[in-house]
């Protein structure tokens, strides 16, 4: 069985920096794409950043340049730093895996991918 573990949500200040954490059990999180996705109330659930097999990754242009997306093979676990945050990021990140490894070009649609976690809440005040 499957298994995404989202953590590191919580709530902070505009300005400041944030690291999220995926701890997957019964996939091997070298072998596949893994994404992280975000979902405000009221819209609809947007691709943030990608890593793909191969270790190289894409962002969404909202968050090029201040979150970064990696992976600890050993521990099995993807993060997502995130930087700079402003309250535009407010929104529950969710962690997703795919069946098998790809190579993105860019973000994939969240149909591109077959396992999700729970969510983790961010929240950023002004």
């Amino acid at each position: 069985q499957v298994r995404l573990e989202e953590s590191g949500g919580g709530s902070v200040q505009a300005g400041r920096s944030l690291r999220l954490s995926c701890a997957v059990s019964g996939h091997d999180v070298s072998t596949c794409f893994m994404g992280w996705f975000r979902q405000a109330p009221g819209t609809e659930r947007e691709g943030v950043a990608v890593i793909n097999s191969d270790g190289s990754t894409m962002y969404a242009g909202s968050v090029r340049g201040r979150f970064i997306i990696s992976r600890d093979n050993d521990r099995n676990t993807v993060y997502l730093q995130m930087n700079e945050l402003s309250p535009e990021d407010t929104a529950m990140y969710y962690c997703a895996a795919a069946a098998f490894g790809g190579r993105w070009s860019i973000v994939p649609h969240s149909g591109a991918y077959k396992y999700w976690g729970q969510g983790t809440q961010v929240t950023v005040s002004s």
